[in-house]
């Protein structure tokens, strides 16, 4: 499969633009670079990853759901109303006891933004790209995730054609809990694969 997307080694020619722009607004004093990071903070972090959250939370209440999305990830995300240019096609991969997935894009940085948002700058950088192929359990290690060493570990590359979504294991302690409460567990990085779900901490509010 081709990757119809510019290989982001260097700034492609919009990406420049938009830095030239931003580094002139910031010298006449128009914007403050701090405060946009804050906002890019927000839709990579908060504001973009609640989509994929709340599809996982429904996968783990909802055993229909969960068969849906493992079939057709498309259509069930979609379902949702989560949609868009870079998500039109889907696919779940389901961690387990014995494996757990990692998603990489080793050509460019194709990346599910109707679930999980902006990408995050590691994402796109060459060294995840490379790494993440050669040393999954390396890269996972720097990210402060250390498997047992019996678990597989799976890589799935992303393409422009095709895209992927970790659902993270259900953390123990969990059962009764409502999907906006199951929600709150599931972390971007866990949906790419850089991390678990979040640990309760107690009992749901």
């Amino acid at each position: 499969m081709s990757h119809d997307h510019d290989h982001d080694n260097e700034l492609d020619p919009f990406a420049a633009r938009v830095r030239a722009l931003e580094t002139i607004l910031t010298q006449k004093g128009l914007i403050d670079p701090a405060a946009i990071d804050v906002i890019v903070d927000t839709y990579e972090t908060k504001i973009g990853p609640r989509n994929g959250a709340r599809v996982v939370a429904k996968a783990w209440n909802d055993p229909a759901y969960a068969e849906w999305l493992r079939r057709d990830a498309t259509a069930a995300i979609a379902s949702l109303s989560y949609t868009g240019r870079q998500g039109e096609h889907m696919q779940a991969v389901f961690n387990t006891e014995e494996t757990h997935n990692l998603v990489v894009c080793t050509l460019c940085s194709c990346y599910p933004w109707s679930v999980l948002g902006l990408p995050p700058v590691w994402y796109k950088a060459p060294p995840y790209r490379s790494r993440a192929v050669i040393d999954p359990r390396g890269v996972l290690e720097e990210f402060g995730l250390t498997l047992p060493a019996q678990k597989k570990i799976r890589v799935w590359d992303s393409t422009a054609e095709l895209r992927y979504l970790v659902v993270p294991m259900r953390p123990k302690g969990t059962e009764g809990w409502s999907e906006e409460q199951l929600a709150g567990l599931v972390s971007r990085d866990a949906m790419i694969g850089t991390a678990l779900a979040r640990e309760p901490e107690g009992e749901p509010a």
